[in-house]
C-alpha cells in the first residue's frame, strides 16, 4: 500500500437520550414520552499522505457554534488534527435534545452533552480512524420529492409554514458509496438530501424523523452502514400528504418509506467506483453586516412590548434583537465587528465537494453553487460547524415571513441582504483555489 493510497473508514455510535429528556424545536418545554428510533452520531474519516478529516453527521437539531467548536476542538486534539479538519453537521431533526441555544428555544441541554453526546462523538471519529482502509468511491443521483418549499404564500401574500407548489426545492437525492478497495466490502453510504426534519410535528418521541427511516431502509437493503446529510433545507419542508410541514409519527414513517424508495434508486443508479483523491481547501469567508436600525425606531419597538420574559421562539429572538440595539445605544454605539467571519473547510473527494454551512441555507443557493461549482458533485451542507439561524435568498427576504425574521433578528448587525451571494462567491472563491 503506497502513502498516497486514499482510505477512509467509518464508524457510528448511539446517542439516543433518556426518556423525559426536553425535546428541541417547536417550544422549550417539550418532554419526550418514548423512543420511536434511535438517535446516532456518524464519522466518516479520510486519509491521502499528509491528508486527514473526518465528516461527522449528528441526528440533532443543530449545534450551537461555540458547543460545535468545542468538541470539534476536543475530537481534533485527541486525533492530531486541527479543529478545521473536523466537520460536524446537523441532520436537523425536532425531536433532539437541545444542543443549540438559540434564544427563545431552551438552554443547550448540558448533562446530555457531557454525558451521551460527546463521547459517543469523540469515540465513533476514534474508531473511524482505527477502520482505515484503502477506499474507493462510487456516486448515484436522483430525482426525489420528499421535500417541497415550505414558504406558503396565502391570498393577502402573507408567508407561513406550509407547503408552497410553485416555490423552489432541490430535487436532488445523492448517494456516495464508499468500499473497501480491496475486499470490495461496503464502508460506507452517505446520503445527501435537502429538508427538514419536521413530520413528526411536536411530538413526544425521540426520533430522527424521515430520514431515519430511510437510512435503516437502505442499510438494511445493502449491509452497509449508512447515515443522512441534510443538505439546503432553509425554505425546504417535508412534502406530507396533510399539505402541512408537520405531521406526527404516522407521517414519519409515511415519508420516510418514500425517502427509503429514492435512496434506494440513488444506490442502485451508483456509477463506477474510483480511488478517491482527498482534498482540503481553507480559508475565511468574509460577508459584511448591517448598521444599527435608527434608535427613535428601536426604542418605540422596545416600548411596545408587555411582558417580553412571557415571549418564546421568534417574537423572543425579535425582542432580545431589539434590546441588543439599544444596549448598543445606551453604551454609546461602540465599534462593532462591520464583517462577519467564518472559517470555512472544503472537503473534497476527487469530483465530489463537501461544503459546510453553519446556516440553514435556501434551495435556490444549493442549486446555484452546483451550477457555478468546478465539481461535478458539489453537496451542500446546512447547520454544520455551528448554527446562525437562516440564510435565505435575496428575493425572499421582501416577502417576510419566519426564516426572514430569524435572520433579521440574529443580532444586533444582522448580515447584508446579498449574503447569499456573497457566500456563493466566497465559497466558489475557495474552491477555484
Amino acid at each position: 500500500m503506497s502513502e498516497k493510497t486514499f482510505l477512509a473508514g467509518a464508524a457510528r455510535e448511539d446517542i439516543t437520550p433518556p426518556v423525559g429528556t426536553l425535546l428541541y424545536g417547536y417550544t422549550p418545554d417539550t418532554v419526550s414520552e418514548s423512543v420511536h428510533d434511535p438517535l446516532t452520531t456518524t464519522a466518516v474519516a479520510f486519509r491521502q499522505g499528509e491528508e486527514c478529516a473526518v465528516l461527522m453527521t449528528v441526528t440533532v437539531g443543530d449545534f450551537g457554534t461555540a458547543l460545535c467548536d468545542e468538541i470539534r476542538r476536543e475530537i481534533g486534539e485527541e486525533l492530531g488534527l486541527p479543529p478545521s479538519r473536523i466537520l460536524v453537521a446537523a441532520t436537523h431533526t425536532h425531536s433532539a435534545p437541545n444542543v443549540s441555544g438559540i434564544e427563545g428555544w431552551g438552554e443547550i441541554d448540558r448533562p446530555y452533552v457531557d454525558g451521551i453526546l460527546f463521547p459517543a462523538m469523540k469515540k465513533a471519529c476514534r474508531d473511524a480512524v482505527s477502520n482505515l482502509a484503502p477506499a474507493e468511491i462510487a456516486v448515484g443521483v436522483v430525482k426525489s420529492k420528499v421535500g417541497i418549499n415550505r414558504r406558503q404564500q396565502y391570498r393577502d401574500g402573507s408567508i407561513g409554514l406550509g407547503q408552497n407548489p410553485w416555490g423552489c426545492y432541490d430535487p436532488y437525492m445523492t448517494c456516495v458509496s464508499l468500499r473497501n478497495a480491496e475486499t470490495k466490502k461496503g464502508i460506507v453510504n452517505l446520503i445527501h438530501y435537502g429538508c427538514h426534519g419536521t413530520a413528526a410535528g411536536r411530538n413526544h418521541e425521540i426520533t430522527r424523523d424521515w430520514s431515519g427511516i430511510m437510512t435503516d431502509r437502505l442499510e438494511a437493503q445493502t449491509g452497509i452502514l449508512t447515515a443522512y446529510w441534510n443538505g439546503a433545507q432553509g425554505d425546504v419542508g417535508p412534502r406530507l400528504t396533510n399539505g402541512a410541514t408537520v405531521g406526527n409519527i404516522k407521517f414519519v414513517e409515511e415519508l420516510g418509506g418514500v425517502a427509503a424508495q429514492d435512496a434506494w434508486r440513488a444506490w442502485e443508479a451508483l456509477g463506477p467506483y474510483k480511488e478517491g483523491i482527498l482534498g482540503i481547501r481553507e480559508d475565511t469567508v468574509k460577508i459584511p453586516r448591517k448598521p444599527l436600525l435608527p434608535e427613535a425606531e428601536v426604542r418605540a419597538k422596545l416600548d411596545s412590548y408587555e411582558n417580553p420574559d412571557a415571549l418564546i421562539n421568534i417574537q423572543r429572538l425579535e425582542y432580545v434583537y431589539y434590546r441588543a440595539v439599544m444596549d448598543e445605544y445606551e453604551a454609546g454605539e461602540p465599534e462593532y465587528e462591520k464583517e462577519f467571519r467564518l472559517p470555512q473547510t472544503i472537503l473534497t473527494l476527487g469530483d465530489i465537494a463537501f461544503i459546510p454551512f453553519p446556516f440553514e441555507i435556501f434551495a435556490e443557493t444549493s442549486m446555484r453553487m452546483r451550477a457555478y461549482s468546478p465539481f461535478r458533485y458539489t453537496l451542500c451542507l446546512s447547520n454544520a460547524n455551528g448554527y446562525n439561524a437562516y440564510l435565505p435568498t435575496e428575493d425572499q427576504i421582501v416577502r417576510g415571513g419566519y426564516e426572514i425574521g430569524c435572520f433579521l433578528y440574529s443580532s444586533a448587525h444582522p448580515l447584508v441582504n446579498n449574503a447569499d451571494q456573497i457566500i456563493l462567491d466566497e465559497n466558489l472563491r475557495i474552491m477555484n483555489q
